[in-house]
């Protein structure tokens, strides 16, 4: 449970932690017109990547997916730390979000596993308590850190709450459940074309290009044309 708790924390308090230490990422990076990128990239992957994590885990264990998720998150929480221009970062917190849906998913699933069904509410009720704390918390802790310790802090804070996470769960035996289950190739692809569409026109729209201007307009008709294409393959 407390393994469960430390990602689930993680996850969240990341988002939270990155605002107050913006202005100080743009005042040593530069990238102004970029900044927006840092949670668009980090959100993005995350929504791609959360029901590839979980089928992972049906797969072959979700202790397994659930480590090598919270190894991809601190790899790209160390590397955000390290990044040099606004692109590398930009590039690294998408790393970030690769993992993180895989904290999310993973640790209600190790729940769901482990809780008999008619104690998963109280436990699922702890973990939507830490994800409260950590929006209320996160600007709070994010402004400390980048006041006393530098931006960059702000990512290698992740490190040893991470480290101890993973120790926790390497010493945790799971039932192994053999599925037959299945990557779905074709939903992610159309999925991932949906919300990256969604997030360019909201991104774009009204700021580098106009509503009703062209590119935007192609993109909401992809968006269409995707969910569209989604709906049919998940059918």
């Amino acid at each position: 449970m407390a393994a469960a708790v430390l990602a689930m924390l993680l996850g969240s308090l990341d988002s939270m932690i990155l605002g107050a230490a913006m202005p100080r990422i743009v005042g040593e990076l530069g990238g102004l017109d970029r900044l927006s990128w840092l949670v668009t990239a980090y959100m993005l992957t995350i929504a791609v990547s959360t029901p590839v994590w979980g089928k992972l885990g049906d797969m072959y264990g979700h202790k397994g997916a659930f480590i090598w998720a919270i190894v991809l998150f601190l790899a790209g929480s160390v590397l955000s730390g390290m990044a040099q221009t606004m692109t590398q970062l930009i590039a690294f917190r998408a790393l970030q979000g690769l993992g993180g849906g895989g904290l999310m998913v993973g640790a209600l699933a190790i729940i769901g596993t482990l809780v008999p069904p008619r104690q998963q509410g109280k436990y699922q009720g702890v973990i939507s308590a830490v994800m409260g704390l950590a929006m209320v918390g996160g600007p709070l802790i994010g402004g400390v850190i980048a006041d006393q310790l530098g931006w960059r802090w702000c990512f290698y804070v992740n490190v040893p709450v991470g480290a101890a996470a993973l120790i926790m769960i390497t010493g945790l035996h799971l039932p192994r459940r053999p599925t037959q289950a299945r990557i779905d190739i074709a939903g992610v692809i159309w999925l991932t074309v949906v919300i990256s569409a969604v997030v360019l026109v909201t991104t774009w729209g009204g700021k580098d290009y106009a509503w009703t201007s062209p590119p935007i307009l192609a993109l909401l008709a992809l968006a269409v044309a995707a969910l569209l294409a989604l709906l049919y393959v998940e059918r």
